[in-house]
């Protein structure tokens, strides 16, 4: 009986995502209430309590959940006996770009993380909680470059912080511009081409090289 009950549990948090995703896509993270969540998700509003704090953790839980099937792949970039970390980072780049255009539900997340996100006085938690995640990220991809560097897939010279902000600023810009204008090109059919356009920055400019060693230019 406590299986099933922690099963329910389980389905019905799952539940409370799925509608929140949804409602955020509709009317935007700002101005959707727990209350709309509720409804559209069929349960009460002290059953949202029951998981999340605030709306807050719910939209938290939201990009966690679309995080998840790439793990495995982030992982595996930092992973000190992997033997070709850049090669998976290659990987993990190009299947995010192919999943927004390809997968609906990631689509759906992205537009709201990039469109229909509204930082207001009333959404500062919410502001706050998205600069931890992007500083989060820059740590981690700044741990996988440097795991290439040790693996001597890129040059041993790199200025790993400056290489960390020009990938993440790349891939958010990518998929920024995009969402904005799908019908220029499949994301999907150039996402392996545009990692390697990426990952090749770091490879061969000299700009990337930190100063004493590129000769302080």
């Amino acid at each position: 009986m406590a299986r099933r009950t922690k099963q329910e549990a389980q389905e019905t948090r799952a539940q409370i995502i799925d509608a929140a995703e949804l409602c955020f896509s509709s009317k935007g993270v700002t101005h959707t209430s727990l209350a709309e969540i509720a409804k559209r998700a069929g349960v009460s509003r002290g059953a949202i309590y029951w998981h999340f704090l605030n709306k807050d953790e719910v939209f938290e839980a939201m990009l966690q959940r679309a995080r998840t099937p790439l793990q495995h792949l982030e992982e595996a970039t930092r992973d000190i006996d992997q033997p070709a970390p850049l090669d998976r980072l290659r990987e993990l780049i190009a299947e995010v770009l192919r999943q927004t255009e390809r997968d609906p539900a990631t689509r759906r997340i992205n537009e709201i993380v990039f469109h229909k996100c509204e930082f207001t006085d009333r959404m500062c938690d919410l502001r706050e909680n998205m600069r931890t995640m992007r500083r989060a990220s820059l740590d981690k991809l700044e741990m996988a470059l440097r795991n290439a560097v040790e693996k001597q897939q890129l040059p041993p010279a790199l200025d790993i912080p400056v290489a960390a902000r020009c990938i993440q600023a790349q891939l958010i810009g990518t998929l920024d511009t995009w969402l904005l204008r799908p019908e220029d090109y499949s994301l999907a059919d150039q996402a392996e081409r545009l990692a390697d356009i990426i990952l090749d920055t770091l490879r061969y400019s000299p700009a990337m090289l930190q100063e004493q060693a590129a000769g302080g230019k």
